[in-house]
C-alpha cells in the first residue's frame, strides 16, 4: 500500500490481538490486489442500547486506482448483541475480499461478457403459408423458427439463403430459434 493502514478505535479497547488481526486480513486483501492505495479500518461501538450488550461496528475503507473505493460495514447481528468482536472484523473482511476480488476480476476483463454476438445461419426454407421455416447453421444443422420469432416484423422479408443472426433454445422437437434477426443486405456500389 502506499499509504499505511490507518485503524481508528472508538468506544472500543485497542487491544494487540485486534490490531493484529486487523493487520493479518489487511495482508490477504493485498494478495488479490497488490496495487491497494489505502486502507482504513474503524472498530466503534455505535451507541449504547437500553438492552444489554455492547454491538459493534466496522468499517472497511479500500481505495484502489482510478476511483474505486470499496466501502463495508459490519456490526453485531441484531438478535445477537454479543456477537465477539473478532467476529464481525472476519464477516467485514469477508465481504471486504469478494468485493475486492469482484474490482480485480472486471478490471483484468475476467468477468464475462454479456454482449456476445449470437451466432449466424443462413435460411434454408419457408413455409410462409404456415407461419414457419427451417435455418441452417455453419455446422449444417437445422433450426426450426416461428414467424413471431423473427424480429421487427421481417417474416415476409426473409428469402431462401438471407443471412440471419439467431437465438437457439430447447424446443418440444428439437432446437429452435427463439429469436431471429434479418441482416441488412449490403448493396453493391454503383461502378
Amino acid at each position: 500500500m502506499k499509504v499505511p493502514l490507518e485503524m481508528t478505535f472508538r468506544g472500543v479497547e485497542e487491544t494487540d490481538e485486534i490490531k493484529d488481526l486487523i493487520a493479518k486480513k489487511v495482508t490477504k486483501l493485498e494478495e488479490i490486489c497488490d496495487y491497494i492505495i489505502r486502507c482504513r479500518v474503524a472498530v466503534e461501538v455505535p451507541h449504547h442500547h437500553q438492552r444489554s450488550g455492547n454491538p459493534y461496528r466496522v468499517v472497511v475503507e479500500i481505495k484502489v486506482p482510478h476511483r474505486h473505493d470499496i466501502i463495508v460495514r459490519r456490526e453485531s447481528g441484531q438478535g445477537d448483541m454479543h456477537e465477539p468482536l473478532p467476529s464481525v472484523l472476519r464477516r467485514a473482511f469477508e465481504a471486504a475480499r469478494r468485493e475486492l476480488q469482484e474490482l480485480v476480476d472486471r478490471q483484468h476483463g475476467l468477468v464475462k461478457s454479456h454482449l456476445e454476438e449470437p451466432p449466424m445461419a443462413f435460411v434454408a426454407s419457408l413455409f410462409p403459408e404456415d407461419g414457419y421455416g427451417f435455418l441452417e447453421t455453419p455446422d449444417g444443422r437445422e433450426i426450426y423458427f416461428h414467424r413471431n420469432s423473427v424480429l421487427n416484423e421481417d417474416f415476409q422479408r426473409l428469402e431462401v439463403g438471407a443471412r440471419v443472426r439467431f437465438v437457439e433454445e430447447a424446443g418440444e422437437n428439437g432446437p429452435q430459434a427463439s429469436t431471429v434477426q434479418l441482416l441488412k443486405r449490403t448493396q453493391p456500389s454503383a461502378p
